[in-house]
């Protein structure tokens, strides 16, 4: 009886890099879309968001939804904006690692040449599990965390940064009350210009 050795195939090894590594975008991808294609310093062809932050809007009522949140008149021509993924610990405002990697993008990009001349908006949201209240502090908490950890490293004026929280209001995807919903938790940032 003759016996059959089969052959031993061998494959690399592939060695995926750490997850952090993929969630976010980079520093270039941050500046590419925060970086107006109008002329934010002259008054140039984008919009830039409307309204102050939801505890002090005073925005005319045509430009109020029916829960008094305050809209962009033109969403069509609204700021250069980017949503950001920033994982903190579970209702808190501390920084995890991957929140740590995503923020040294962001701060990369805000410390660069292309944005330094221009102001940005940070808004901090939350899903819907929690009451409004407790949403809103938590968001505002988490925004500042934002802004003091990239004017702290990377040297950002924080006069150039808004930080705002958004709570509940302004969900990437709509969602009843009581919904964990991961992309909702997030930090939108918003070029206001000059």
């Amino acid at each position: 009886m003759r016996s059959f050795l089969a052959p031993i195939v061998i494959a690399p090894l592939v060695v995926s890099p750490p997850a952090h590594a993929q969630n976010g975008p980079s520093a270039d991808q941050i500046i590419n879309s925060l970086r107006p294609t109008g002329n934010l310093i002259q008054g140039g062809t984008r919009g830039i968001r409307v309204g102050p932050p939801p505890a002090q809007a005073t925005a005319p009522a045509a430009t109020q939804v029916a829960t008094s949140r305050p809209v962009a008149t033109q969403p069509a021509t609204q700021a250069p904006s980017i949503n950001l993924t920033i994982n903190f610990e579970t209702g808190s405002a501390a920084l995890t690692p991957q929140a740590i990697h995503t923020l040294d993008q962001l701060g990369l990009a805000l410390a660069s040449k292309d944005l330094a001349a221009y102001r940005f908006r940070i808004e901090g949201h939350t899903d819907t599990v929690g009451s409004r209240g407790y949403n809103m502090t938590l968001s505002e908490k988490r925004a500042m965390a934002v802004v003091d950890y990239v004017a702290k490293k990377y040297g950002v004026d924080p006069a150039r940064l808004q930080p705002v929280g958004m709570g509940e209001d302004g969900l990437l995807v709509p969602t009843p009350d009581q919904t964990a919903e991961p992309r909702n938790r997030r930090v939108q940032v918003i070029n206001l210009g000059a």
